[in-house]
C-alpha cells in the first residue's frame, strides 16, 4: 500500500546563477504538514542511479533523457514537458504497489522525508502524537524512544513552543480572574503546560546528542561499526546544531521565567489570604488596625501586568523584559554587522570595476592614437 504522501511538481524556475539551470519545485503533503524541496535535473539523475543500485531494480517509470539540441532554460515548452514527466516519475514510485523503492534511504534522502515515513503512513503521525500527548514517550529516559530524526525534532520543538504559549495564556487569565477557584484552575493549567514543555525540552536536548553524530557507534567486536541504519544520514551540520541549541537555551529561559512568575503569583495569593484572615479577625474584635487603609507600592506607575504581582514577581517580570530587550539588541547588532560586511563587499567590487574602467579608458586612448597615425600615413600616400 502506498504511503499517505502526495507528491507534485507544480512549478519550475530558472536560477539566477551563471550558467543558469532549471529548478523543479517538488511539493510534498504529509499527514501533519506540507513542504517543498528544490531539485535540478542532475539531482534526479543521481537519485535514479542511487535508487536503482540500492533496490536492484529500475523504478516503474523511466527517467526522461537529456536533450542534446535544446535546453530547458531557453525552451519553455521543453521545460514544461520535462516537469510533467518528472512528476509522473515520482508519482509512479510513490503509488507503486511494491514499497521497495519507497523503503530505500535514497528515496527518503532525496525528498527530505523522516526515516519513519518509508515504512508506514501513520508511523510519523503516531510518533509526533506520542510526543505531544505523552512527553515521557520521547527521549532516552524511562525506556522512551529517542528523537533521531531532524524533522521530528522540529515538530516536537514547535509543540513545545505551543505548550509555553498556552502556559503564558493561562497565567494571563489567572491574573484577570477574580475568584480563587478560577485562579486555581488557571494556575493548574499553566503548571501542566510548563511540565509538558519541560519534558519536551529534555527530550529535545537528548535528541540533539543523537543528531550530532554520524550514525557511528562502537561495534561488539571492539572496532567501530555502523549504528542503527535508520539513524544514518540524519546528522545535522555544525551551524544547524548551534542554531537548535540556541533555540533550546531561549526556550528553557522562557520556561524558567514563566515558572518563577507562577510561583510569585502563588506566593502572593497565600500572602493575600493570610492578610485577609488577619484583617477579618481584627474587624471582629473591633481592633483599631482594621480601620487603617491598606497600603501598596507607590514608586512608579502600576500597570495591568504589575498590579497583581508582589515585589518578587515585578522583579522577575523586569528581568524577563530586560532579557528580551538584550535579545533584540543582539539581533540588531547582527543585522548592522551584516550590513557593514555588505557595504565593504560593495566597496571592494566598485574599486575593481573602477580599475577595469580605467584600463578600458587607457586602451581606448591608445587605439585612438593608432588611428590618428594611420590616418596621417594614408594622407601622405594619397
Amino acid at each position: 500500500m502506498a504511503p499517505n504522501i502526495e507528491i507534485s511538481i507544480p512549478t519550475t524556475s530558472v536560477s539566477t546563477s551563471s550558467p543558469a539551470y532549471t529548478i523543479y519545485n517538488v511539493t510534498l503533503r504529509l499527514p501533519l504538514r506540507s513542504f517543498a524541496v528544490q531539485k535540478r535535473y542532475s539531482d534526479f539523475v543521481a537519485f535514479h542511479q542511487s535508487l536503482t543500485a540500492q533496490v536492484g531494480a529500475v523504478p516503474p517509470l523511466p527517467l526522461p533523457g537529456k536533450s542534446w539540441f535544446s535546453n530547458t532554460v531557453s525552451n519553455a515548452n521543453l521545460r514544461e514537458e520535462r516537469r510533467k514527466v518528472l512528476e509522473a516519475y515520482l508519482r509512479a514510485i510513490n503509488e507503486a504497489v511494491d514499497p521497495k523503492w519507497r523503503s530505500s534511504s535514497a528515496w527518503r534522502a532525496f525528498l527530505n522525508l523522516p526515516s519513519s515515513a518509508a515504512t508506514t503512513a501513520n508511523t510519523s503521525t503516531t510518533r509526533l502524537h506520542a510526543a505531544i500527548t505523552d512527553p515521557s514517550a520521547v527521549g532516552s529516559g524511562a525506556g522512551g524512544a529517542p528523537i533521531t530524526d531532524p524533522t521530528l525534532w522540529l515538530d516536537c520543538y514547535r509543540d513545545m513552543k505551543g505548550h509555553l504559549h498556552d502556559a503564558r495564556l493561562h497565567l494571563t487569565r489567572r491574573d484577570q480572574e477574580t475568584t480563587p477557584q478560577k485562579q486555581h484552575e488557571s494556575s493548574a493549567h499553566a503548571k501542566g503546560s510548563l511540565v509538558r514543555a519541560g519534558s519536551l525540552i529534555g527530550a529535545l536536548e537528548e535528541g540533539l546528542k543523537n543528531l550530532g553524530t554520524d550514525g557511528l557507534s562502537p561495534s561488539t567486536g571492539g572496532g567501530v561499526g555502523w549504528g542503527n541504519s535508520q539513524n544514518r544520514g540524519n546528522s545535522i551540520g555544525d551551524g544547524e546544531m548551534r542554531r537548535r541549541k540556541d533555540l533550546l537555551v531561549n526556550a528553557r529561559k522562557e520556561k524558567d521565567g514563566l515558572e518563577d512568575l507562577l510561583n510569585a503569583m502563588a506566593a502572593k495569593s497565600r500572602i493575600d489570604s493570610a492578610v485577609a484572615s488577619a484583617q477579618d479577625k481584627e474587624a471582629l474584635v473591633g481592633g483599631a488596625a482594621a480601620k487603617k487603609p491598606r497600603s501598596g507600592r507607590v514608586l512608579g506607575k502600576e500597570t495591568e501586568r504589575t498590579r497583581e504581582l508582589d515585589n518578587q514577581g515585578v522583579l522577575q517580570l523586569q528581568r524577563q523584559t530586560m532579557e528580551d530587550q538584550d535579545l533584540n539588541v543582539e539581533e540588531l547588532r547582527k543585522i548592522v554587522a551584516r550590513q557593514r560586511e555588505l557595504g565593504i563587499a560593495i566597496n571592494a567590487e566598485l574599486e575593481i570595476q573602477n580599475e577595469i574602467l580605467k584600463l578600458a579608458d587607457e586602451d581606448a586612448d591608445r587605439l585612438k592614437q593608432k588611428i590618428d597615425i594611420g590616418n596621417k600615413r594614408v594622407g601622405k600616400i594619397s
